[in-house]
């Protein structure tokens, strides 16, 4: 795992709170909506049908409360850019997880169940906080960071799968991109190729010549949405350069062999 060497970038508690709450509420409503064929519908993630998807968007945003309900650990093994390289050592164990999840009830009683957590404890509890997730100790604030990335990626995915439009909170969509631009920083670290994703996110990364003054000779522009998506490799680097949904000039600014980042 690349080690997490720039420095970490500074997030709100409150505003990350608000925006894990905010985005997981969405999802639950438009859940609440979703038809017993919408459920049965396949998705973009291997064999999980609908049901499975969204389940497991409940499993991750009550693994918060989870957590909160288990002993503080002793110490911090694990920092925040430390997280998305650490995911793909789960990927077995998060669908065995998911599908045992999916099987304790109604996916509307499992967002129940998940919200009402959620509302007993996060209010109170402290972001310096320690909780025990799958890799280690790490700071609940720095959990929340992880959340908002799970909330929008997987946002993303039941849009697609059922062709709905439930929001992404604007909160938790910069603090999303904003990680994985940080996290590409960290695997390719250097200063000759700058990233855009406007509004949210600027990073400096790729071995090379570095850039002082005016324009970068290499540069990568795109949306939010699209970042996320070849971050997470819903979204091939070479299909988003030939629809044009990402603009690249310069030698060094081909990033399709850095992506994706999240396993």
């Amino acid at each position: 795992m690349p080690p997490a060497r720039k420095r970490l970038r500074s997030y709100d508690p409150a505003t990350t709170r608000a925006a894990v709450l905010a985005q997981f509420g969405h999802v639950r409503q438009a859940v609440n909506g979703l038809t017993d064929e919408q459920f049965a519908l396949p998705t973009r993630l291997g064999d999980w049908t609908v049901r499975e998807l969204a389940a497991h968007i409940a499993m991750v945003a009550g693994l918060v409360t989870g957590y909160l309900r288990l002993p503080e650990p002793d110490k911090q093994d694990l920092a925040l850019l430390d997280w998305p390289f650490a995911t793909v050592t789960a990927a077995g164990q998060v669908d065995e997880d998911t599908r045992a999840f999916a099987e304790g009830g109604a996916v509307t009683e499992l967002f129940d169940r998940t919200a009402a957590g959620l509302e007993e404890l996060l209010p109170t509890a402290s972001a310096e906080r320690l909780v025990p997730m799958r890799f280690g100790g790490m700071r609940l604030g720095d959990f929340l960071v992880t959340r908002t990335v799970e909330l929008i990626v997987h946002t993303d995915d039941l849009n697609d799968a059922t062709g709905l439009d439930i929001p992404y909170d604007r909160r938790a969509l910069a603090a999303c991109t904003r990680l994985l631009a940080d996290a590409l920083a960290v695997k390719a670290p250097g200063a000759s190729t700058e990233v855009r994703v406007p509004p949210f996110a600027v990073v400096q990364c790729v071995e090379g010549p570095r850039h002082t003054r005016g324009t970068p000779p290499n540069v990568v522009e795109t949306d939010p949405l699209t970042w996320i998506r070849l971050a997470t490799g819903r979204t091939a680097w070479r299909d988003a350069l030939d629809s044009a949904k990402v603009g690249a000039s310069g030698e060094r600014a081909d990033l399709g062999a850095l992506l994706p980042i999240l396993g």
